[in-house]
């Protein structure tokens, strides 16, 4: 996800404020300013004796010359860099997005902004905004926020259903309201996972429960934000997971809680290019995975040839990092 950095230098109180507000990432302030600011709120600071240390784990770097973006490059294999191109030059942020990764570009207008996160269609990694214009941040926060992954889901065909017999299913709880088409990515394989529906289908017998995804046996996977996975059975309020609708936008929630309970499972094999993907859900007619046209389908419903959405990625993990392996998963 890309980040939002506020710069507070010389200290302002309703900047620090409105960055709280509009969901920054992290403010730079002085050395000495970093109580002033957890006196209004939680948020990382960035600064000499800040969270994050200026000239420790964070480097801010003018770019002037081929020598400076040779420095930065360098620098960027460690730390990550905030690039400051004073006469606004394109240039040198394309040649170094295209070579590296951790790249905060300095600006100071929610148009340049844009133009940062689009550069190579990939864009910077974050925005460093220096402005005094609290409109400005807000507009910014919520372009910065918008700004979402975007998952390649395929359309899988059911292959087999099984009836199991009793397990410990995961309910995630979260703190946002889902809507029609949006839900969670789990799957017996981190490779190949269901996007499992959430609960905002309306049944005569329960009410719905827009916040919740029914996600599926303790031991599944369950795709982050950034890329990274983990085990149902890891996850914990305050946890963040990845919230995915039926054409793949992505957005991140907090997790509120996590109930699990013994109940009947049974178990989803279905294929997609070549691949086997699988999941062990609860066997009840409230459960349910999402198919192309957008529209749930319950889990008691599905049958040999039935479509779902799913998401496959190639490589293996590694304690839920992404890493170029051979790893079987049956």
């Amino acid at each position: 996800m890309k980040k939002l950095w506020i710069k507070v230098i010389p200290w302002n109180k309703e900047l620090v404020t409105i960055a709280l507000e509009s969901g920054a990432d992290a403010v730079w302030v002085g050395e000495g300013m970093s109580e002033k600011v957890k006196q209004l709120g939680k948020i990382t600071t960035i600064a000499t004796d800040g969270d994050i240390k200026l000239n420790k784990d964070v480097v801010y770097l003018k770019i002037n010359s081929e020598k400076d973006e040779k420095k930065a490059l360098q620098i960027s294999k460690s730390k990550t860099v905030i690039l400051s191109t004073p006469d606004w030059s394109i240039i040198p942020l394309e040649n170094l997005i295209a070579q590296t990764k951790g790249i905060i570009a300095e600006v100071d207008s929610l148009e340049k902004a844009k133009t940062a996160l689009q550069i190579l269609e990939k864009g910077v990694d974050g925005i460093l905004l220096d402005t005094k214009n609290l409109n400005e941040v807000k507009k910014t926060a919520n372009l910065i926020k918008g700004i979402s992954e975007k998952m390649e889901l395929v359309a899988a065909k059911v292959v087999s259903t099984k009836v199991l017999g009793m397990g410990d299913r995961v309910c995630i709880d979260t703190c946002s309201k889902m809507k029609l088409g949006e839900g969670m990515l789990i799957g017996n394989s981190s490779g190949a996972m269901f996007l499992v529906h959430s609960e905002t289908i309306k049944n005569p017998y329960v009410e719905t429960r827009p916040f919740r995804v029914n996600a599926g046996g303790l031991h599944a996977y369950t795709l982050l934000p950034e890329g990274k996975t983990k085990y149902l059975s890891e996850l914990k309020s305050g946890d963040e997971v990845l919230i995915v609708n039926s054409k793949g936008k992505t957005q991140t929630a907090i997790v509120g809680r996590v109930k699990i309970e013994r109940r009947p499972m049974m178990l989803v094999e279905a294929k997609a290019k070549n691949k086997n993907i699988s999941l062990i859900l609860q066997n009840a007619e409230t459960v349910h995975l999402t198919q192309p046209a957008n529209s749930p389908i319950s889990v008691v419903s599905l049958k040999k040839g039935s479509e779902v959405l799913a998401y496959i990625e190639e490589t293996g993990r590694h304690f839920g990092i992404k890493i170029e392996e051979t790893i079987e998963e049956r």
